[in-house]
């Protein structure tokens, strides 16, 4: 859609389509109640406003919309086998990559309690998997605020995608 459309959605239409952006509430809210945007760039920088402000249960709410990075299965049945921009190249991985970015996954959500969340646009399943080790030993509170910043990365992502705009 163009940001004109956008613009013009009835508010719950607007709000569907920033939370499938981003799977907080209040997040897909408060960005649609700035509405109109006269440019894409605005839409982007309210949104990026908006998600630096949000909190733990925000943040939360937001990681629990993704799958996890190394959950094969549930990958392919959401993207239908095939890669996307945004999930990288991990269904080109082979096995034994997969395998341990779902193993520390799951070691990294049962420390923090949360998945790793990583904006998997254009990485391998082995530069994810770099990522995912430089992160496991951090702190939860530092891995909140690392996960928070590759979420805003990914909303940017999944705006642009959805506004067909030039930007």
């Amino acid at each position: 859609m163009t940001l004109d459309e956008f613009n013009q959605l009835p508010a719950v239409d607007a709000v569907s389509a920033l939370y499938g952006c981003c799977h907080c509430q209040q997040w897909a809210e408060t960005v649609s109640a700035h509405r109109p945007f006269l440019q894409c760039e605005d839409l982007l920088m309210a949104a990026q406003q908006v998600w630096a402000r949000a909190n733990e249960a925000e943040i939360l709410e937001a990681f629990a919309g993704h799958a996890r990075i190394g959950d094969i299965e549930l990958l392919r049945s959401r993207y239908a086998g095939r890669a996307t921009q945004e999930q990288g190249q991990v269904l080109a991985a082979s096995d034994a990559v997969i395998q341990e970015l779902y193993a520390l996954n799951q070691v990294y959500e049962q420390q923090n309690g949360f998945i790793f969340i990583v904006c998997a646009s254009g990485k391998s399943a082995e530069e994810m998997l770099a990522l995912l080790k430089a992160r496991i030993h951090n702190s939860r509170r530092d891995e909140l605020i690392n996960g928070a910043l590759e979420q805003g990365k990914i909303l940017q992502l999944r705006l642009c995608t959805m506004i067909d705009a030039e930007h």
